[in-house]
């Protein structure tokens, strides 16, 4: 297989690439060009999601009550609240209305700064002005200054001039969008009524004193949600009939500076379905993200120390995470200022620094209440050590021998404890020096270190049989347990397997040599999702007492912009690595080792 066919066949001059074959997509072409890269393209219920999320906004700041979406008939979709209304006045610099560049113009919106929202779920600009470039008809009354205004768009081009419909009391404000989603950029045309209900029922639990109301033109159904008591009393619900480990959940709130949050947690006797929802600054994170992680383990070192204080754990017994996240039910809301979100969809938080944030804030109210409620903290650690002791039985049973075939692994692997392959984690590191650090910084019971000597051996047009003569190669085979080639991955010894090099030029040569060493003679760990590359960071910042760690240069200057719109205190240090060597343990652990907060594509 050769990566690149030339083709000597002659071109003709309308097929030459030139100046004249780049395009500039402008205004909101570049949406209807590639509508995946920023919404979900299967239905076109995530346009919902945008604008009812931006009234969100609105309710999180303080100036909304009420949201209120109705499902006509023709599939459109009004969404209104009570909010402030969109600005009606001409911008200074682009001189059209606030309310034509929210819809017409990628990148413009006013979540970029603190000022007017302080936790929003609104980063990028573009989320209402996607569901204008993929709606062939939308319209908006605006309740502002007393009068309400109206505006028209189709297929995201303006056909009505913002204009004075009639006069209101002053004290009517808030915004009514109505759009007509364009079916021919989705995959199922019909908006889903479920999705809508769960959405604005989680949007009141979430906040409290929101009034969240659908109602169905269709069906003539209309239903309203309020909850007072908040996300423990919605926990309870989905839970009222298991049996559970605690008889209320554990649940609190916790403010701070950047960083507020709300949870409810509690387990049940027998396994099920149970609710595992998360929410950034309102928005649902389906995949999770760096605050789940830093949520689970917050809750895991609170009970390990409740074990180990209370003198509870068997000796050679070790609480893994997956020990006390079966049958788990939880509801947890993180607002989070200059929230990173891993993709336009937010299913995945990526801000880096907030799983430290909510392990903190959770170990702590967590240890507290175990030592407050002991009965139920021993419960909830026989079932934590039971699931242990069957862990280590099972993989007891399937683990293999450590040597192949009679020889030994390489000496300079630093192997891991732990006998389950299903969470044992090998990295590749570059150089001896970066060995060391890596070493220290890893969790020895499931982590791996195998240092490499600079580049190996380009193998990409070499057979898998001559590629066992160099000397790296060979370790590299032994260490895995499987010969290049091979078909049979039984014998493999790790589930995850990390290339980890310096975020300079050489360290990506050195992660492109391994690709291809994966690529071309181990493509069954490649297909079967076992080759990760772990992504450690070209800078620290550090502003006051917070510190940031930046991939890139752009990541270093969108870093630098949050902070000074933030306005922190004090002068801003920066620190770029030459070498993943310069990092100390403590530092290679949190960005890059660390399952809570590493980076890993």
């Amino acid at each position: 297989m050769k990566l690149f066919e030339p083709n000597t066949e002659n071109k003709k001059a309308a097929n030459e690439y030139n100046a004249e074959s780049i395009e500039v997509l402008k205004g909101l072409d570049p949406v209807k060009r590639r509508p995946g890269m920023y919404t979900d393209t299967s239905s076109p219920d995530h346009l919902a999601f945008e604008v009812i999320d931006n009234s969100v906004d609105e309710a999180i700041a303080g100036y909304a009550t009420t949201i209120d979406v109705i499902l006509k008939k023709d599939q459109s979709v009004i969404v209104s609240d009570n909010g402030r209304g969109m600005p009606v006045d001409i911008h200074p610099e682009e001189k059209i209305s606030g309310v034509e560049l929210i819809m017409s113009k990628l990148h413009a919106g006013a979540k970029f700064s603190n000022k007017d929202y302080s936790y929003s779920g609104g980063l990028h600009g573009v989320g209402v002005s996607v569901v204008n470039a993929l709606s062939s008809y939308l319209t908006i009354h605006i309740k502002r200054n007393g009068q309400e205004y109206c505006i028209g768009f189709q297929n995201g081009f303006k056909t009505k001039e913002l204009a004075i419909v009639k006069k209101i009391d002053k004290k009517e404000t808030g915004t009514s969008l109505q759009f007509y989603p364009d079916t021919s950029y989705f995959d199922r045309p019909l908006v889903s009524k479920t999705a809508l209900k769960t959405a604005l029922k989680s949007k009141a639990i979430l906040c409290k004193g929101l009034v969240t109301s659908f109602y169905d033109e269709a069906s003539d159904e209309k239903t309203t949600w309020k909850y007072d008591h908040g996300i423990d009393e919605y926990l309870n619900e989905n839970l009222k009939e298991r049996n559970c480990v605690f008889s209320s959940p554990f649940a609190g709130d916790l403010s701070g500076e950047d960083l507020q949050l709300i949870w409810a947690v509690n387990w049940t006797l027998e396994s099920g379905p149970n609710p595992e929802e998360s929410f950034v600054n309102l928005i649902p994170t389906k995949l999770g993200g760096t605050h789940v992680n830093g949520f689970r383990s917050g809750l895991l070192e609170s009970v390990r120390e409740f074990c180990k204080f209370r003198n509870l754990l068997p000796k050679g017994v070790y609480l893994a995470p997956e020990d006390i996240w079966d049958n788990v039910g939880y509801i947890l809301s993180v607002k989070l200022s200059d929230a990173q979100f891993s993709g336009q969809t937010k299913e995945r938080l990526s801000s880096r620094h907030c799983a430290n944030l909510v392990n903190i804030q959770i170990r702590d109210a967590f240890s507290l209440w175990l030592n407050q409620n002991i009965e139920q903290g021993e419960k909830l650690a026989a079932i934590a050590i039971e699931n242990a002791k069957n862990r280590v039985k099972k993989a007891q049973k399937i683990t293999q021998k450590r040597t192949s075939n009679g020889t030994t692994l390489p000496a300079k692997l630093s192997d891991c404890t732990s006998l389950d392959k299903k969470r044992r984690e090998l990295f590749f590191v570059e150089g001896d020096s970066a060995g060391g650090s890596a070493k220290q910084a890893r969790d020895r019971r499931f982590q791996a270190i195998m240092p490499l000597r600079g580049k190996i051996l380009n193998t990409w047009d070499l057979e898998s049989s001559a590629i066992i003569e160099s000397r790296e190669i060979r370790d590299i085979s032994q260490v895995l347990g499987v010969l290049p080639g091979s078909e049979d991955m039984s014998r493999l010894r790790y589930d995850k397997i990390c290339i980890l090099a310096d975020a300079d030029s050489d360290g990506l040569h050195i992660a492109t040599l391994m690709c291809a060493l994966f690529l071309k003679h181990f493509p069954q760990l490649v297909k079967q999702g076992h080759i990760y590359i772990a992504m450690p960071p070209l800078y620290r910042i550090d502003v006051g007492k917070e510190v940031f760690y930046a991939l890139d240069d752009s990541e270093k200057e969108n870093i630098i912009k949050r902070i000074t719109r933030r306005k922190k205190q004090g002068k801003i240090n920066i620190q770029r690595f030459k070498g993943l060597g310069e990092m100390n343990p403590s530092q290679l652990k949190e960005t890059t080792i660390s399952p809570d907060s590493r980076r890993l594509v």
